[in-house]
Protein backbone atom coordinates (compact mmCIF):
# COMPACT_ATOMS: atom_id res chain seq x y z
CA UNK A 1 0.00 0.00 0.00
CA UNK A 2 2.67 2.44 0.89
CA UNK A 3 4.42 1.97 -2.34
CA UNK A 4 1.09 2.37 -4.04
CA UNK A 5 0.53 5.71 -2.43
CA UNK A 6 4.54 6.70 -3.13
CA UNK A 7 3.90 6.23 -6.96
CA UNK A 8 0.52 8.58 -7.08
CA UNK A 9 2.59 11.29 -5.13
CA UNK A 10 5.15 10.94 -7.62
CA UNK A 11 3.12 11.08 -10.76
CA UNK A 12 3.29 13.44 -13.56
CA UNK A 13 -0.45 14.39 -13.02
CA UNK A 14 0.22 14.83 -9.14
CA UNK A 15 2.70 16.70 -9.67
CA UNK A 16 1.61 18.93 -12.18
CA UNK A 17 -1.73 19.22 -9.86
CA UNK A 18 0.73 20.12 -7.27
CA UNK A 19 2.95 22.61 -9.40
CA UNK A 20 -0.67 24.21 -10.61
CA UNK A 21 -1.74 25.01 -7.43
CA UNK A 22 1.83 26.40 -6.21
CA UNK A 23 1.76 28.50 -9.10
CA UNK A 24 -1.48 29.28 -8.17
CA UNK A 25 -0.76 30.65 -4.70
CA UNK A 26 2.48 32.72 -5.70
CA UNK A 27 0.04 34.94 -8.12
CA UNK A 28 -2.02 35.36 -5.69
CA UNK A 29 -0.13 36.24 -3.10
CA UNK A 30 1.42 38.65 -4.91
CA UNK A 31 -1.62 40.24 -6.43
CA UNK A 32 -2.96 40.98 -2.96
CA UNK A 33 0.12 42.40 -2.04
CA UNK A 34 1.97 45.58 -2.03
CA UNK A 35 5.18 44.70 -2.91
CA UNK A 36 8.31 47.19 -3.58
CA UNK A 37 11.37 46.61 -5.29
CA UNK A 38 15.14 47.65 -4.59
CA UNK A 39 18.23 47.56 -6.84
CA UNK A 40 16.97 45.76 -9.54
CA UNK A 41 18.64 48.41 -11.69
CA UNK A 42 21.74 46.12 -11.07
CA UNK A 43 19.85 43.50 -13.02
CA UNK A 44 18.69 46.02 -15.72
CA UNK A 45 22.28 46.80 -16.98
CA UNK A 46 22.96 43.17 -17.79
CA UNK A 47 19.31 42.57 -19.43
CA UNK A 48 19.47 45.34 -21.73
CA UNK A 49 22.84 44.79 -22.88
CA UNK A 50 22.40 41.13 -23.03
CA UNK A 51 25.19 39.97 -20.95
CA UNK A 52 24.73 36.43 -18.98
CA UNK A 53 25.17 36.69 -15.21
CA UNK A 54 24.21 33.57 -12.48
CA UNK A 55 21.29 34.92 -10.02
CA UNK A 56 21.26 33.76 -6.79
CA UNK A 57 19.09 33.27 -3.48
CA UNK A 58 18.43 30.90 -0.48
CA UNK A 59 16.34 27.61 -1.05
CA UNK A 60 14.22 29.03 2.08
CA UNK A 61 13.17 31.92 -0.29
CA UNK A 62 12.53 30.09 -3.35
CA UNK A 63 8.71 30.50 -2.93
CA UNK A 64 8.29 34.16 -4.13
CA UNK A 65 11.37 34.60 -6.87
CA UNK A 66 9.87 33.58 -9.79
CA UNK A 67 8.35 37.20 -10.18
CA UNK A 68 11.36 38.70 -9.16
CA UNK A 69 12.08 37.79 -12.86
CA UNK A 70 10.80 40.60 -14.86
CA UNK A 71 11.98 40.34 -18.16
CA UNK A 72 11.44 37.97 -21.30
CA UNK A 73 15.12 37.03 -20.94
CA UNK A 74 15.52 33.29 -21.03
CA UNK A 75 16.30 32.26 -17.42
CA UNK A 76 16.73 29.11 -15.99
CA UNK A 77 16.64 27.49 -12.59
CA UNK A 78 19.36 24.41 -11.12
CA UNK A 79 16.86 22.19 -9.77
CA UNK A 80 17.70 19.28 -7.76
CA UNK A 81 17.26 16.04 -9.00
CA UNK A 82 15.50 15.04 -6.31
CA UNK A 83 12.17 14.23 -6.39
CA UNK A 84 11.41 17.86 -4.85
CA UNK A 85 13.16 19.21 -7.35
CA UNK A 86 10.19 17.75 -9.71
CA UNK A 87 7.74 20.12 -8.29
CA UNK A 88 10.33 23.11 -8.41
CA UNK A 89 10.49 22.47 -12.02
CA UNK A 90 6.83 22.30 -12.63
CA UNK A 91 5.99 25.47 -10.71
CA UNK A 92 8.42 27.20 -12.71
CA UNK A 93 7.51 26.34 -15.97
CA UNK A 94 4.59 28.20 -15.14
CA UNK A 95 6.58 31.44 -15.09
CA UNK A 96 8.40 30.33 -18.44
CA UNK A 97 11.21 29.41 -16.73
CA UNK A 98 13.23 26.60 -17.04
CA UNK A 99 15.49 23.91 -15.17
CA UNK A 100 18.54 22.51 -15.28
CA UNK A 101 18.80 19.63 -13.29
CA UNK A 102 21.52 18.75 -11.00
CA UNK A 103 23.18 20.18 -7.91
CA UNK A 104 25.91 22.97 -6.93
CA UNK A 105 26.74 21.18 -3.93
CA UNK A 106 29.93 19.56 -3.30
CA UNK A 107 30.67 16.24 -4.32
CA UNK A 108 27.70 15.74 -6.47
CA UNK A 109 28.75 14.71 -9.67
CA UNK A 110 28.22 11.34 -9.51
CA UNK A 111 24.92 12.48 -9.53
CA UNK A 112 24.59 14.87 -12.23
CA UNK A 113 26.41 17.89 -11.05
CA UNK A 114 29.02 17.68 -13.87
CA UNK A 115 26.05 17.40 -16.40
CA UNK A 116 24.10 19.96 -14.79
CA UNK A 117 27.29 22.73 -14.84
CA UNK A 118 28.26 21.60 -18.22
CA UNK A 119 24.30 23.30 -19.39
CA UNK A 120 24.97 25.85 -17.04
CA UNK A 121 27.82 27.07 -18.82
CA UNK A 122 26.05 26.22 -22.38
CA UNK A 123 23.08 28.31 -21.38
CA UNK A 124 25.22 31.46 -20.30
CA UNK A 125 27.18 31.16 -23.43
CA UNK A 126 24.05 31.13 -25.50
CA UNK A 127 22.89 34.77 -23.56
CA UNK A 128 21.01 33.08 -21.19
CA UNK A 129 20.62 33.45 -17.56
CA UNK A 130 21.16 31.38 -14.66
CA UNK A 131 19.69 31.22 -10.70
CA UNK A 132 21.30 28.69 -8.06
CA UNK A 133 20.43 28.40 -4.51
CA UNK A 134 23.63 27.47 -3.65
CA UNK A 135 22.45 25.86 -0.39
CA UNK A 136 20.40 23.54 -2.06
CA UNK A 137 19.35 20.89 -1.94
CA UNK A 138 19.92 19.47 1.67
CA UNK A 139 21.95 22.29 2.80
CA UNK A 140 23.55 23.64 5.60
CA UNK A 141 21.20 26.65 5.49
CA UNK A 142 22.18 29.85 4.15
CA UNK A 143 25.85 28.66 3.08
CA UNK A 144 27.11 28.98 -0.18
CA UNK A 145 28.37 25.64 -2.28
CA UNK A 146 31.79 25.97 -3.75
CA UNK A 147 29.92 24.96 -7.01
CA UNK A 148 28.32 28.23 -7.36
CA UNK A 149 31.66 29.94 -7.41
CA UNK A 150 33.12 27.08 -9.95
CA UNK A 151 29.99 28.04 -12.24
CA UNK A 152 30.82 31.60 -12.43
CA UNK A 153 34.55 31.23 -13.09
CA UNK A 154 34.24 28.92 -15.13
CA UNK A 155 31.26 30.78 -17.69
CA UNK A 156 33.29 34.05 -16.53
CA UNK A 157 29.83 35.82 -15.52
CA UNK A 158 29.17 37.96 -12.17
CA UNK A 159 27.06 36.36 -9.07
CA UNK A 160 23.71 38.99 -8.49
CA UNK A 161 22.35 37.80 -5.48
CA UNK A 162 18.57 38.25 -4.78
CA UNK A 163 15.71 37.86 -1.88
CA UNK A 164 12.85 38.76 -1.16
CA UNK A 165 11.26 39.70 2.37
CA UNK A 166 7.29 39.85 3.80
CA UNK A 167 5.47 41.27 6.59
CA UNK A 168 3.07 38.27 7.40
CA UNK A 169 4.67 34.68 6.77
CA UNK A 170 4.74 31.20 8.05
CA UNK A 171 8.52 29.59 8.30
CA UNK A 172 8.27 26.10 8.20
CA UNK A 173 10.55 23.86 10.09
CA UNK A 174 12.26 22.32 7.59
CA UNK A 175 16.32 22.31 7.06
CA UNK A 176 15.61 25.50 5.13
CA UNK A 177 13.79 27.42 7.00
CA UNK A 178 11.26 27.78 4.08
CA UNK A 179 9.10 30.93 4.01
CA UNK A 180 5.53 30.57 2.95
CA UNK A 181 4.10 33.98 2.52
CA UNK A 182 0.60 35.33 3.31
CA UNK A 183 -1.95 37.07 0.40
CA UNK A 184 -2.95 40.17 1.74
CA UNK A 185 0.55 41.12 2.54
CA UNK A 186 3.26 43.97 2.57
CA UNK A 187 6.64 42.72 0.35
CA UNK A 188 10.46 43.68 -0.33
CA UNK A 189 12.14 42.56 -3.54
CA UNK A 190 16.10 43.12 -3.13
CA UNK A 191 18.85 42.74 -5.74
CA UNK A 192 22.10 43.05 -4.80
CA UNK A 193 25.44 44.42 -6.53
CA UNK A 194 27.18 42.13 -9.16
CA UNK A 195 30.14 40.02 -7.76
CA UNK A 196 33.24 39.50 -9.39
CA UNK A 197 34.65 35.85 -8.80
CA UNK A 198 36.55 35.38 -11.72
CA UNK A 199 39.10 38.02 -12.37
CA UNK A 200 41.39 37.17 -9.36
CA UNK A 201 42.56 33.75 -9.87
CA UNK A 202 44.75 33.62 -7.16
CA UNK A 203 41.49 33.85 -5.00
CA UNK A 204 40.95 30.69 -3.03
CA UNK A 205 37.25 29.14 -3.83
CA UNK A 206 36.23 29.05 -0.39
CA UNK A 207 37.31 32.95 -0.02
CA UNK A 208 35.48 33.73 -2.57
CA UNK A 209 32.38 31.89 -1.37
CA UNK A 210 32.34 33.27 2.03
CA UNK A 211 32.20 36.53 0.20
CA UNK A 212 29.17 35.91 -1.99
CA UNK A 213 27.45 34.11 1.75
CA UNK A 214 28.06 37.36 3.36
CA UNK A 215 26.17 39.60 0.54
CA UNK A 216 23.50 37.14 0.18
CA UNK A 217 22.96 37.23 4.46
CA UNK A 218 23.47 40.97 4.57
CA UNK A 219 20.71 41.15 1.62
CA UNK A 220 17.94 38.73 3.07
CA UNK A 221 18.62 40.05 7.03
CA UNK A 222 17.98 43.38 5.47
CA UNK A 223 14.63 42.75 3.72
CA UNK A 224 13.62 41.00 7.04
CA UNK A 225 14.08 44.22 8.83
CA UNK A 226 12.23 46.28 6.08
CA UNK A 227 9.31 43.88 6.54
CA UNK A 228 9.84 44.02 10.61
CA UNK A 229 10.72 40.10 10.84
CA UNK A 230 13.27 38.79 12.60
CA UNK A 231 16.15 37.46 10.76
CA UNK A 232 16.77 33.89 9.67
CA UNK A 233 19.75 32.91 10.82
CA UNK A 234 22.10 30.49 9.01
CA UNK A 235 23.17 26.79 10.08
CA UNK A 236 26.00 26.50 11.90
CA UNK A 237 29.18 26.59 8.92
CA UNK A 238 30.42 23.08 7.70
CA UNK A 239 33.33 22.07 10.00
CA UNK A 240 36.59 22.43 7.74
CA UNK A 241 37.65 19.01 6.21
CA UNK A 242 40.40 17.13 8.44
CA UNK A 243 43.28 15.97 6.33
CA UNK A 244 44.72 12.79 8.38
CA UNK A 245 48.52 12.29 7.92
Amino acid sequence: MAGIVKRILRSRQTINLAANAVAFYIRLVHATSRWETRGVEHAERYWASGAPFIGTFWHGRLFMMPLAWTTARPMRILASRHSDGDLTTRAMEKFSIGAIRGSAAKGEQQKGGSAALRQILRHLKQGGYTAITPDGPRGPRMRVSPGLIAAARLGRVPILPATYGVARRTVLSTWDRFIIPWPFNRGVYLWGEPIDVYSDPDEPLEAAALRVEAAMLSLSAEADRLCGQPTIEPAAPPEPARHDA
